[in-house]
């Protein structure tokens, strides 16, 4: 009966449970601070799962079963059930559960902790419209944190936003939605503490947490997304306990070599330019005249240029003749070299008709490619699920690229922008509408990248990659994609570092001085060098036609600030590196924000934690010449830039800064830092 679904047990086990009614299974596993719930409708093949992968041993490349609990320390809570109820204990969380439309409740000692939506919470029976829907009570005055890049304020609360990725160059960092990560994780703080969500999906969909009203139910939170299945995990503990434990649900996150934490040069003008080669030679030498030690150059596509397309996995040697002796001179100088790939074929690529022919694109029900606008022009999509397709890409990074001398990968332009229902994936031989699962692609890819470049001897290949879901941090790292140039996307890009940082993503930063837009004005330039200091990946990037590019000697009358803020980021090197490798052990952000280590600080504060003893207070303001700082509390309390008295921490200080100076931070009495 619609609106009214009584459930009853189906299977017992002692660390789950399963209850069915009207052709649908509802199961609960019990796991060490965590709950799985799963919708499972009968005859609906449930989706495999790339993103949790917990423990060292790997996701199979098909994927994994998304019920599995390998690697899950599954729990045997006592159970009760009666009267239509199941109640159980977890982490100190009393679960209730009523068997009449599965409605979920959890409290603590302070409180409802956690609470299905009243009325109806999950769709059963179509009515609450198409695929799945999930339901939740919202508290006046919770704070949600997490969704991965999304934009404007740290605390998402009552707002609302696509679950999707796209190319979004340009893109306004308080506004715009969607960008380039799909991350269905968020963290909802409320009255009575702390609780995670993570659903584990790919569909498109979108996540309202609080905009919409309802006159007939109490307020809420939904998620709507396409797949007809439903799995989400219900995570327990504090707030940087849920970052962690969602972390280590994802797997083992990749090793980042220490060069990548050095300055990285990158624009798209150099590769665009007819003298390739010799500009980026020139940048070798450019960086040794200013003293600069540069870790590497991120190589941008035109590289891969025929006439004025974009051809992956084609050299251009008019523009660089011999691709192997770039890479020896950059190499010979101390750099890495990371070329762009695109995971599309443009109709007048070389190779595309052998593709289309072998059926390795997303395509149709008759088999013919799928076809979508690409950079100028019509392309297809690899189908990285389709194991030859899979294999092609790797053969092609080893033999175009790594075993040219590039080691290090740039997966690119992997929004993969699909919407048509009749656009199919081969889904490791089980075929199904491309859009389900449009950001896997990325993962895939970049997977893909690094295997190249691991089996071909590299210990520690760097691997970046633009789209991502949660799991990605296994195979590459990411940054926050094609910015704009302004003073208030510089603040908003730092929320949505804070953001990313607390979605499960540690190696990642922006592109320095923005991407797109005007070129940076002086002061804006020294303020977002300022900034990306105490950022893992400092990248200044740009593409700024008819504009000199954004690099360090963008303006020659700076050089002396320049050089001295490039000399501070050379000392923060080994501490940046180490705190890295601390992270991947511990399954902590390597930057957060204050409230994660000290709960009721301001979420929004401009100030964040780098490491585990530096305090940055950048300058996000035009025209500001001060920083003015609440001190976390410590019982060693705060030396300025690491020198001097001890200040205690509770208290506000001011500092002067310039936009000349050296920024300003606090390294914790006692800590080593840099």
């Amino acid at each position: 009966m619609k609106f009214n679904h009584l459930f009853q047990l189906k299977t017992a086990a002692p660390s789950l449970r399963e209850y069915e009614a009207d052709g649908v299974t509802m199961r609960v596993d019990f796991f060490r601070n965590m709950l799985r719930v799963a919708l499972l409708r009968g005859g609906e093949p449930t989706l495999p799962t790339w993103s949790v992968c917990p423990g060292a041993a790997g996701c199979p490349l098909e994927g994994r079963d998304k019920l599995s609990t390998e690697g899950l320390e599954t729990v045997c809570p006592a159970v009760e059930e009666d009267e239509g109820e199941l109640r159980f204990t977890l982490s100190g969380v009393r679960f209730r559960v009523e068997l009449r439309n599965f409605r979920i409740t959890a409290e603590n000692e302070k409180g409802v902790l956690y609470q299905d939506r009243d009325g109806l919470a999950y769709n059963f029976d179509g009515e609450l419209g198409d695929g799945s829907v999930h339901f939740t009570r919202r508290e006046e005055g919770e704070r949600i944190f997490g969704l991965g890049d999304k934009c404007g304020a740290v605390n998402k609360a009552l707002r609302s936003f696509d679950l999707g990725a796209e190319d979004a160059m340009g893109f306004r960092a308080e506004l715009s939605d969607p960008l380039y990560k799909q991350v269905p994780f968020y963290i909802c703080e409320n009255s009575a503490g702390s609780y995670g969500l993570f659903y584990d999906t790919y569909s498109n969909g979108r996540v309202n947490l609080g905009q919409e009203h309802d006159n007939y139910f109490e307020p809420f939170r939904s998620i709507r997304f396409e797949e007809k299945n439903l799995v989400f995990y219900l995570l327990l503990g504090t707030t940087a306990e849920i970052v962690r434990r969602f972390s280590r649900l994802c797997g083992e996150i990749a090793a980042v070599p220490e060069w990548a934490f050095r300055y990285c040069g990158s624009t798209m003008s150099y590769t665009d330019a007819p003298d390739a080669d010799a500009r980026l030679r020139g940048f070798v030498g450019r960086c040794e005249a200013h003293g600069i030690r540069a870790g590497g150059f991120y190589l941008s596509s035109g590289y891969t240029q025929i006439g004025d397309k974009r051809c992956v996995f084609h050299w251009n040697t008019d523009k660089i003749s011999s691709p192997e002796g770039l890479a020896a001179h950059f190499r010979a100088h101390g750099m890495a070299l990371i070329p762009n790939v695109k995971p599309a074929f443009l109709t007048g690529h070389p190779m595309y008709g052998e593709l289309a022919e072998r059926g390795l694109f997303l395509h149709y029900r008759d088999g013919s490619p799928a076809l979508f606008p690409f950079w100028g022009g019509m392309a297809a999509y690899l189908d990285f699920t389709n194991p030859e397709a899979y294999a092609f890409w790797k053969r092609c990074v080893r033999e175009t690229l790594v075993d040219k001398g590039y080691r290090s990968i740039w997966n690119d332009n992997n929004e993969y922008d699909v919407w048509d229902a009749d656009v199919l994936a081969c889904g490791f031989g089980r075929e199904l509408p491309a859009r389900l699962i449009r950001p896997l692609f990325s993962y895939l890819m970049s997977r893909a990248s690094r295997e190249a470049c691991l089996e071909a001897g590299e210990s520690e290949p760097f691997l970046v990659s633009r789209c991502a879901i949660a799991g990605t941090p296994r195979v590459a790292t990411t940054w926050t994609g094609d910015n704009l140039t302004s003073f208030r996307d510089l603040r908003y890009n730092h929320f949505q570092a804070m953001t990313l940082s607390l979605s499960g993503f540690y190696y990642f930063g922006q592109d320095i001085g923005g991407f797109s837009g005007p070129k940076p004005g002086k002061e804006l330039f020294l303020r977002w060098l300022q900034y990306g200091l105490f950022t893992p990946r400092f990248v200044l990037h740009s593409w700024k036609p008819g504009e000199e590019p954004t690099m360090p000697w963008l303006y020659p009358e700076l050089a002396e600030p320049v050089r001295r803020l490039f000399d501070l980021r050379e000392r923060m090197v080994p501490y940046l590196f180490e705190g890295m490798r601390r992270s991947r052990r511990s399954h902590d952000p390597l930057i957060y924000p204050v409230f994660l280590r000290e709960p009721g600080y301001d979420c929004e504060s401009d100030c964040f934690f780098c490491g585990d003893a530096v305090l940055a207070c950048p300058v996000f303001d035009e025209g500001a010449s001060e920083v003015s700082v609440t001190l976390p509390r410590s019982p060693s309390g705060w030396r300025l830039r690491g020198e001097g008295e001890a200040l205690p921490g509770g208290g506000t200080v001011t500092v002067p800064c310039l936009p000349a100076d050296l920024p300003v931070w606090f390294t914790e009495a006692g800590k080593a830092a840099f």
